[in-house]
């Protein structure tokens, strides 16, 4: 395509974009999305996708079908600039002076973040969900914004790597369609989800068109006279304005089921279906009694979204009928208001279209985000990324499939499907969830791992004698929400006595070095520990200990260095003057009271105090590196062993033993060590094809030597790969885990002893 065909596409593109917000929007004045389309278009300037188009075709399409949602100005405006401060010159400050505030805060919404270094791409991905759902919160145009954006990029990914394709189309699928469902837009959520599997499954999807495609002129055939029979009988029933069509079944919908059921395309009798919409409620009930009457339904089949709409506030009656020949199909009964609501969800009634539409504003939407407002909640106790991101897939993927069950006193409760009396108590609160010992499902005492079912009468046995959730429970409950609320309680808790045991182990350890914990505790010293230990409170350092997340020398170390340097800071010139004279006159009195004791510095690096000439080796049961805290060990007949004071033989000495320990430090420069020290680590990932290699090629770019490597499969899908090392120093191996852990996958990386 010519520059010149690309202008006019775009100027066409644009003429449609305004074309469609007329259609709907009765003010005249369009300068705001006039006035955007003019920046967007002068700051991408030249920009060109990977398709090679010009790049405003993007934020135009995405406008677009903003205005076919039939949103209201401010977010076809963002639609029009979400990617100018991302990608071009301008900033939000700018967006904000030009446009308005509102403007700017959905375009900051859908803006990543881009320029903060992160550890992994998981970190990041993370980070840019988190900042999402608190855009969200606030302003819930940001996204449907989102979903739009990443509708019209799904629509043009065959310009994507292969493996771009896939990794998209996986995010796709597993968060954005899930939340245009969530949020009750069938409409783009269909067109996802088959978008998805043709990047995914590409064989599966176009085998599927085409066996589909084969059959589709005898379906139609059998369709279109299902729709005139439906159409002849409710005129002959009264029921005034009925609309009735075929609609077939989208792509995914079917290979799900094929691939879940493990049935054949043939064993999938309601390929397509009927779809009837009316006035009010009360012909819906009138058309399901026509249907019943002249198709013979299929047991277990009907379901009444109507009287129990799902949590995104869909509602219909659904039903499988059997037709003339034996066809069997589905039919699905609604007012047109539920079929707009069922089509373009919150897009629907969204509170800013106030003025715009006619029709009655109605506050649906504030329960379709009660789950947004649920996982604000999980996220300020989730640290983890891995487990905020497990959290957010587990919950939006739970949300497909619902059972509708009761309170004692009749309301009815939304659950996942395969939920339990302990989702059922923590849906209700946390406080019944906490305190819950018992479950009676329809009278009946019940186990906590009961999978309910539909039109279940749940009823929650609680004690304030309960000692809280059971950890086992988290192997068997369904909803994020549950296991949120049990995870918080035992952090809550074992924080607690962590606090107290790591207060204690600091003081103990303080102690024995000869320091006053009191001294040590200073504002600025446990500042720069929390620094160091990227821990925001005190506490957290506390509990750290307590659990053995961060051992106490360490913490007493820098708490002491810290302690000294402002000391230091705080002294006068002529006190330290007055100091180094001091010290200098007690090592001469010293020297020349004791010539006979010479201190010595051994070959391996190691200063040993009070001892002359003895041997000194290194424990290969810790294996300490120059940088770690170390401890002599006076052994019977071999010298002095070297520990790590973290050691687990050092930590269980007995009172007895303990009067043979000497204190220890390196004299070695770590440069200058030659990488000649034994490290062990042992690393925790997901299991799959080539952990270990992924792995060995950080370690040999590190330029460091692999003196052993095992690696196993654990049941649970975990796999664990053990290293020992030659390294310089403590440092070192800091550098290599840290980049080990920016690989896919890993979870977690510990030092262990031989």
């Amino acid at each position: 395509m010519s520059q010149s065909d690309d202008m006019k596409h775009v100027e066409q593109l644009y003429d449609e974009l305004i074309a469609e917000i007329k259609r709907y929007h009765p003010s005249k004045d369009l300068s705001l999305v006039e006035r955007a389309y003019k920046l967007a278009r002068e700051a991408h300037g030249e920009q060109k996708r990977k398709s090679g188009e010009p790049y405003i075709i993007h934020p135009l399409c995405v406008a677009k079908i903003l205005a076919e949602l039939e949103l209201d100005l401010e977010s076809i405006t963002a639609g029009l600039l979400h990617d100018v401060v991302e990608d071009t010159k301008y900033t939000l400050d700018q967006i904000s002076e030009m446009f308005n505030p509102d403007v700017a805060l959905l375009v900051d919404g859908v803006t990543k973040l881009s320029n903060i270094e992160y550890s992994s791409r998981e970190e990041m991905q993370a980070e840019n969900y988190r900042k999402m759902f608190l855009s969200m919160a606030k302003d819930i145009r940001v996204i449907l914004i989102k979903i739009a954006d990443r509708l019209h990029n799904m629509r043009t990914l065959k310009y994507m790597r292969p493996e771009k394709q896939k990794e998209i189309a996986q995010e796709t699928l597993d968060i954005y369609a899930p939340l245009a469902d969530r949020l009750g837009i069938s409409k783009i959520k269909t067109e996802l989800e088959d978008l998805c599997l043709r990047y995914l499954e590409p064989e599966a999807y176009y085998d599927l068109v085409d066996k589909i495609n084969r059959k589709q002129s005898e379906r139609e055939e059998f369709v279109n006279k299902i729709v005139e029979e439906i159409k002849e009988k409710c005129e002959e029933a009264g029921i005034k304005n009925c609309t009735v069509y075929g609609r077939p079944k989208h792509f995914f919908s079917i290979y799900k089921k094929m691939h879940t059921k493990n049935k054949t395309l043939d064993q999938i009798f309601d390929l397509f279906a009927v779809r009837v919409l009316v006035d009010s409620v009360k012909d819906c009930y009138a058309v399901l009694g026509v249907v019943h009457e002249a198709y013979t339904p299929m047991p277990n089949r009907f379901k009444d979204y109507i009287a129990m709409p799902k949590a995104n506030m869909y509602q219909s009656l659904h039903n499988t009928l059997i037709g003339p020949d034996g066809m069997i199909f589905e039919i699905q009964i609604r007012t047109y208001e539920m079929h707009r609501t069922a089509e373009y969800g919150i897009a629907a009634h969204w509170k800013y279209k106030k003025g715009i539409t006619e029709g009655v504003e109605d506050n649906s939407e504030d329960a379709k985000l009660s789950w947004l407002r649920q996982i604000l909640e999980w996220q300020k106790d989730m640290s983890d990324n891995h487990e905020f991101m497990d959290t957010i897939k587990t919950d939006l993927d739970a949300f497909s499939e619902n059972v509708f069950c009761f309170s004692p006193s009749g309301e009815v409760i939304s659950l996942a499907e395969g939920s339990t009396p302990v989702d059922f108590a923590y849906a209700i609160h946390s406080a019944v969830g906490n305190t819950m010992v018992g479950a009676r499902v329809n009278g009946r005492i019940v186990n906590f791992d009961y999978v309910i079912k539909n039109g279940d009468r749940v009823e929650i046995v609680t004690s304030q004698n309960s000692r809280g959730p059971s950890r086992d429970w988290l192997k068997f409950v369904k909803t994020s929400q549950a296991k949120s609320k049990i995870n918080q309680w035992y952090k809550k808790i074992n924080k607690e006595e962590n606090i107290v045991r790591g207060k204690e182990l600091l003081e103990k350890e303080a102690k024995r070095k000869g320091y006053n914990i009191t001294d040590l505790l200073t504002p600025k010293a446990m500042e720069a520990v929390q620094i160091r230990y990227s821990f925001k409170d005190w506490d957290s350092v506390c509990a750290a200990v307590g659990h053995g997340g961060l051992k106490e020398g360490q913490v007493i170390n820098k708490l002491h260095e810290e302690y000294q340097a402002e000391l230091k800071r705080n002294k006068t010139a002529q006190e330290l003057l007055k100091e180094q004279e001091e010290a200098i006159k007690a090592k001469i009195e010293a020297d020349s009271a004791a010539p006979q004791i010479q201190k010595k510095r051994s070959k391996s690096g190691i200063y040993v105090h009070g001892v002359g000439d003895i041997e000194v080796r290194f424990s290969k049961c810790c294996s300490p590196v120059p940088g770690d805290e170390i401890v002599g060990f006076v052994t019977r007949g071999r010298g002095v062993s070297i520990h790590r004071t973290d050691c687990i033989n050092i930590i269980n000495l007995t009172e007895e033993e303990r009067a043979r320990l000497l204190e220890a430090e390196w004299t070695i420069d770590r440069a200058d060590s030659g990488g000649r020290f034994k490290a062990d680590i042992r690393i925790f990932a997901e299991d799959r094809d080539g952990l270990t290699l992924d792995i060995l090629k950080v370690v040999i770019d590190e330029g460091l030597s692999v003196l052993n490597v095992n690696g196993r499969s654990l049941k649970n899908g975990t796999a664990v790969v053990d290293l020992s090392l030659k390294i310089s120093g403590v440092e070192q191996l800091e550098i290599l885990c840290k980049k080990i852990m920016n690989i896919s996958g890993i979870d977690n990386i510990e030092r262990v002893n031989s």
